[in-house]
């Protein structure tokens, strides 16, 4: 999971976009990713992502025959786990789960999330901090 995390925020730096914006899409492909790891009986899980003017999109895929669509769940209040999704909902314009055509029958999750770009003063302080 954690180079999942390092990827996405690799890309997320070069799109330029705002630090809450990067942070807030890393939680959400963290908490796909890791259902489709946790949950998947595949081998395989793809994470595509695609930015516009104010909004980016997260797609996880996964070739897992499980045929329950990932759904939120009450988690009881003592589990560790259990509100990934939960928590996907809440900081997502819009996310859904289909069926994969092109991987048999796999799960595609996605989310919509508002972005923001980064201000010119964080870029050059981030120019400078990591060069």
């Amino acid at each position: 999971m954690a180079e999942a995390r390092r990827r996405v925020r690799r890309h997320l730096c070069t799109w330029h976009l705002d630090s809450d914006s990067r942070d807030t899409a890393v939680l959400v492909v963290s908490e796909l990713f890791t259902n489709a790891v946790l949950h998947s009986d595949g081998q395989t899980v793809i994470c595509v992502l695609a930015v516009t003017e104010g909004r980016l999109f997260v797609q996880v895929e996964d070739d897992s025959t499980e045929q329950t669509a990932p759904k939120p769940r009450q988690a009881p209040v003592h589990d560790e786990g259990g509100r990934g999704l939960m928590l996907v909902e809440a900081l997502s314009r819009r996310w859904g789960a289909s069926r994969s055509e092109d991987r048999g029958g796999g799960w595609i999750v996605w989310a919509t999330l508002d972005v923001a770009p980064e201000q010119r003063s964080q870029r050059l302080s981030q120019g400078r901090y990591f060069e």
